[in-house]
């Protein structure tokens, strides 16, 4: 049973409705052991699971009608990732949601029509932004030349090896621009997979040099750099959900050990040293919860303002934290076994190393803000 089922927060109709039936379906589909028997494949997720998943019509949650999708908006899609944060529960979800916002708000409309509906109905994408492993920096040199054949390695783009399509930002022409690429498309070998701390992730190296492009599939225009910020900011808060449901779980697993371990002929929950740090993940998983689900209420489809980056990055900030505090107790109070591969604890602390650092850590946002309140 949750420590914290008792936390009342509210939520849209929507987002109330999804979180229960996300919480059910992540409960019953992706128990540890199942989070267990993905670790070594090489998708790193059940393949059955994610149909499930698109029959529920969760991929096309914030798409709109018109494209195959529910049109229920982003912030609807917070509560599916929180479900699944909590169940440790790896699929394409955030990477194809991802990819579907920044063609949603930088594509035109006869490219959404065209490429949207196949994202709602399940097939993977994702994003190709980094380079350089600086979130911070936004300096692009991916380039497309003026015959719209690609010259770049774009790092750590997750879910690459079962994506169908890549959205690729790139220079062309001497402005930021975006390039779609198919699965197809891409040479041999043009994709290098990572080793990552968290085995739950799948993540790669993708060489698009010598790529041709289209020209139906170059997104060009003022609307692209902001596009581009605004789903860096999403991804923030996707991932500041996900690892709110993260650390739910992972304090579930300290109570219940630190209610069965005994040690001196006493139940270790007694004593005090080991009570006051759970408290302190109790109180920080439900100010997290707060900030998710304050920025999710200020999320829309139109570029997002201030207000919404602010809640964004306290989200992002305050959430991997907190997953890496609880991790690292976790880790902690169940002794030497901690550290084993046989013990849940090192799954939670290796997925908030990942976490912290996607779209950005805590000191990233923390400067950003500084900078919005401050200048």
């Amino acid at each position: 049973m949750s420590v914290i089922g008792n936390t009342e927060l509210h939520f849209s109709e929507e987002q109330a409705m999804l979180l229960d039936v996300a919480r059910e379906f992540c409960r019953d589909k992706s128990p540890m052991a199942a989070v267990r028997a993905q670790l070594e494949t090489d998708t790193g997720y059940d393949a059955a699971l994610w149909d499930e998943i698109v029959a529920l019509g969760w991929t096309g949650i914030a798409l709109p009608e018109a494209c195959g999708g529910s049109q229920m908006g982003v912030a609807t899609v917070v509560p599916v990732a929180e479900a699944m944060g909590r169940a440790m529960l790896g699929t394409p979800f955030i990477s194809t949601t991802l990819a579907g916002q920044l063609l949603l708000r930088a594509g035109s409309g006869a490219q959404c029509e065209r490429l949207l509906p196949g994202l709602a109905a399940g097939a993977p994408a994702s994003l190709a932004l980094l380079e350089n492993g600086d979130w911070g920096n936004p300096e692009i040199s991916c380039a497309l030349g003026e015959d719209r054949v690609l010259q770049g390695t774009k790092k750590f783009v997750t879910d690459a090896a079962v994506a169908s399509l890549f959205v690729v930002s790139v220079v062309y022409r001497g402005e930021p621009a975006l390039a779609l690429v198919r699965a197809e498309q891409l040479p041999a070998g043009a994709i290098t997979g990572q080793t990552l701390i968290d085995q739950t992730r799948r993540s790669a190296n993708v060489d698009f040099t010598g790529v041709a492009v289209a020209e139906e599939d170059v997104i060009t225009g003022p609307a692209v750099v902001t596009a581009l910020r605004d789903v860096l900011l999403l991804g923030a808060l996707l991932l500041a959900a996900e690892s709110t449901g993260s650390a739910a779980a992972c304090l579930d697993t300290v109570v219940e050990y630190l209610k069965t371990r005994k040690q001196f002929g006493k139940l270790i929950g007694s004593y005090q040293a080991l009570k006051h740090p759970t408290v302190d993940i109790l109180t920080a998983v439900d100010s997290c919860r707060s900030f998710v689900y304050h920025a999710a209420s200020l999320v829309t489809d139109q570029p997002l303002g201030k207000d919404a980056e602010i809640a964004c990055r306290m989200a992002k900030a305050q959430a991997t934290d907190t997953l890496l505090y609880a991790g690292d107790r976790a880790v902690q109070f169940h002794g030497g076994m901690g550290f084993t591969y046989e013990c849940d604890a090192q799954l939670y602390i290796r997925r908030a190393q990942w976490s912290q650092q996607q779209y950005g850590d805590a000191q990233h946002h923390r400067k950003r803000l500084a900078t919005l309140l401050l200048d």
